[in-house]
C-alpha cells in the first residue's frame, strides 16, 4: 500500500482541488513519457512490483484503455474489475470491494464511477491511491489534463489562450475538469451551446457564454467539442439531432468563416454529423488522435508521482 508524500497529495480526484504548480508538475513530467511511446520497446520499469486495481463501473473505450497502456508501460501489474460480473452485481457496496481488493495488498485503484463524488468517497475509506476516471456528471482530471497538454504542445503558453467548450457541458465532467485546469494556469475559457445543455449559473466557473457557435468560432483559438450525452437525457434538451447540428455543429462550412487557424479538439466519442462533422474531425484542424497518444503519457505521469517518483527525475528513470 502507498503512503508516500507525493507532489499530488495521496490521489488525484479531479482539478478543483489542484493548484496551478501542481498541475504543471503533471505536465511537465509527462513530456518525457511521450517519447516512451515512440520506442521499439515501450516498457520502462518505473512502477514494477506495484499492483493497479482499474475498477470501471460505467462503459469506457479510450480511458480504460489508455490506463491499461500505462500501466503497462511502467511495468505495474494490472486487475481489471467490471461491475458486470463482479459482485457489485450480487450488491456489494463501493467500499465493501475496496477493502477486499486492499486486503490483497494493491497500491492504486483506478475508478470511473456513474455517481459524482465516487472517487472521493473512495479515497477517504482507503490507504491506497485513488485515481479519478471520471465520476458522474462532476470531473475527469486525467482527460482535462490530456487535454490541456495538446493545447500547450501547439500553442506553448496556456496564458491568454481563448478555449471554447462547445456542446453538452450540462452532463459533462470533461468540461468541469478543462475549466478548472485551463483556468487556473491562465486560459480564458467560454463555452457554448442551448440554454439547456448549460449548467446553470456556469459563469460564476469564470467563463464566458456564448449562445451562438458562429460567436465562439470568432473569439476562440481552439475549440473542445462535446458529444451530446444521449444516455444521460431523459427529457428533451434538443428538438432532435438533425437541428442541433444545424444549429450547433463543429463543420467545415463554419471553420471556413473563422478569421484564424482554429485548432479542434474532441475527447470522444464522437457522434460524427451530429456535433461534427467528418471533414473536421479528420481534416487539418483536428489534433484528436494527438489527445489519445498524450492521453497514455499524461496517465503515466499521474501513476509515477501517485506512486512517490520525483517529478525532476521521470526524464532519467524514462531514459533506455
Amino acid at each position: 500500500m502507498s503512503l508516500t508524500a507525493t507532489p499530488l497529495g495521496k490521489d488525484l480526484t479531479g482539478l478543483e482541488p489542484l493548484s496551478a504548480d501542481q498541475i504543471r508538475v503533471i505536465l511537465d513530467t509527462a513530456e518525457p513519457f511521450k517519447e516512451i511511446t515512440a520506442r521499439r520497446v515501450k516498457k520502462v520499469p518505473m512502477l514494477r512490483g506495484k499492483t493497479i486495481v482499474n475498477l470501471f463501473f460505467e462503459a469506457s473505450t479510450r480511458t480504460r484503455i489508455s490506463f491499461e497502456f500505462a500501466e503497462k508501460r511502467l511495468s505495474a501489474d494490472t486487475v481489471n474489475i467490471g461491475a458486470v460480473g463482479s459482485s457489485v452485481s450480487k450488491g456489494e457496496t463501493l467500499v465493501d470491494t475496496a477493502r477486499n481488493l486492499e486486503a490483497m495488498s494493491i497500491d492504486m485503484v483506478v475508478i470511473r464511477h456513474w455517481s459524482a463524488g465516487a472517487a472521493a468517497f473512495l479515497a477517504a475509506r482507503i490507504p491506497s491511491n485513488v485515481i479519478n476516471a471520471g465520476d458522474g456528471a462532476h470531473e475527469h482530471p486525467t482527460q482535462g489534463l490530456l487535454d490541456i497538454l495538446t493545447l500547450r504542445d501547439h500553442f506553448g503558453a496556456l496564458e491568454g489562450l481563448r478555449v471554447c467548450i462547445v456542446g453538452d457541458v450540462l452532463h459533462s465532467r470533461v468540461a468541469r475538469s478543462n475549466i478548472y485546469g485551463l483556468v487556473k494556469l491562465g486560459a480564458e475559457v467560454g463555452v457554448c451551446g442551448p440554454r439547456t445543455l448549460l449548467p446553470a449559473a456556469i459563469e460564476e466557473l469564470g467563463v464566458t457564454v456564448f449562445g451562438h457557435v458562429e460567436e465562439a468560432i470568432e473569439w476562440a483559438d481552439a475549440l473542445n467539442v462535446l458529444r451530446l450525452q444521449l444516455e444521460r437525457m431523459q427529457d428533451g434538451f434538443v428538438p432532435s439531432l438533425r437541428e442541433y447540428n444545424r444549429v450547433f455543429g463543429i463543420t467545415r462550412q463554419r471553420l471556413e468563416r473563422a478569421p484564424g487557424r482554429l485548432l479542434i479538439l474532441h475527447p470522444g466519442p464522437m457522434n460524427r454529423g451530429v456535433e461534427i462533422d467528418s471533414d473536421v474531425a479528420d481534416g487539418p484542424h483536428s489534433v484528436i488522435l494527438q489527445q489519445v497518444t498524450n492521453g497514455v503519457a499524461i496517465r503515466m505521469s499521474v501513476l509515477y508521482l501517485l506512486a512517490g517518483g520525483a517529478p525532476h527525475l521521470a526524464g532519467a528513470a524514462s531514459s533506455p
